[in-house]
């Protein structure tokens, strides 16, 4: 059978075994098979890469692969732009708008806290998500690669840790949103606005001690849960600032 020869760069290696990893390797190629199909029959899905060159040129998820091909495949790389070479990497989207799988849910929290438009729900289907992220051009975080794969999914990452303080500084570093931070500018609880609110109009809403020791509150334009800076807001003021810190370029 027919071969080509691949090799990965950067993180995409993640995606591969270790024998495969940092090296040139032969794989033997479908007919007239797309250079998509033959890399994500290794593994890597193809939201995560960035620029393909085959022989040197770069090439589009519709090359067809032929026999001895010499196959370069990128990830998006933090400190250097490739876009002007690439014909796989879509347009960057103009806000980071997430949509989050349901084992990610304090990772969504996290992001929500940050200032960062973030759906998510513990029943989402795969169906649903791969939907949602097409339809409203958000990126899709997941960590069922699977589901990367998808055809209707542009904007994705797979999410490395298992750790949600380690994820979202992953995911900052990744997509460069570092200055885009605005904390607590959304509701943690459903991702609605918070906007400032008159402690009068809600005072009958409040338990006793809070309405006599705090004076400034925000609700949720959605949900209308009400929030205040009580004993928490200094454990939330702390995640915010190491997660800046540890996400810094």
């Amino acid at each position: 059978m027919p071969h080509a020869y691949f090799r990965f760069y950067g993180s995409l290696n993640d995606f591969l075994p270790p024998f495969r990893r940092q090296r040139q390797f032969h794989r033997y190629i479908k007919e007239r098979g797309s250079i998509k199909d033959a890399i994500e029959a290794l593994g890597v899905p193809h939201p995560e890469v960035a620029l393909i060159l085959v022989h040197g040129t770069s090439v589009s998820f519709d090359y067809l692969v032929q026999p001895y091909d010499c196959i370069s495949v990128y990830p998006q790389f933090t400190h250097l732009d490739i876009t002007a070479l690439s014909r796989v990497q879509p347009p960057p989207l103009a806000q980071g708008r997430f949509v989050l799988d349901v084992h990610l849910g304090k990772l969504a929290t996290y992001l929500r806290l940050l200032g960062f438009d973030t759906l998510y729900r513990n029943d989402y289907h795969d169906d649903d998500l791969a939907q949602i992220s097409s339809q409203q051009q958000r990126i899709l975080l997941t960590q069922d690669r699977g589901l990367l794969k998808r055809s209707i999914v542009t904007y994705g990452y797979a999410v490395r840790s298992e750790h949600p303080d380690i994820q979202i500084i992953e995911v900052l570093q990744r997509f460069q949103l570092q200055a885009a931070v605005s904390p607590l500018q959304r509701c943690p609880r459903c991702n609605g606005p918070l906007r400032l609110v008159d402690k009068a109009t809600i005072a009958d809403q409040l338990p006793y001690y809070t309405r006599l020791y705090y004076d400034e509150f925000a609700q949720c334009q959605h949900c209308r849960q009400i929030y205040w800076k009580g004993a928490h807001y200094r454990r939330i003021q702390a995640l915010i600032e190491r997660v800046q810190t540890a996400s810094a370029p």
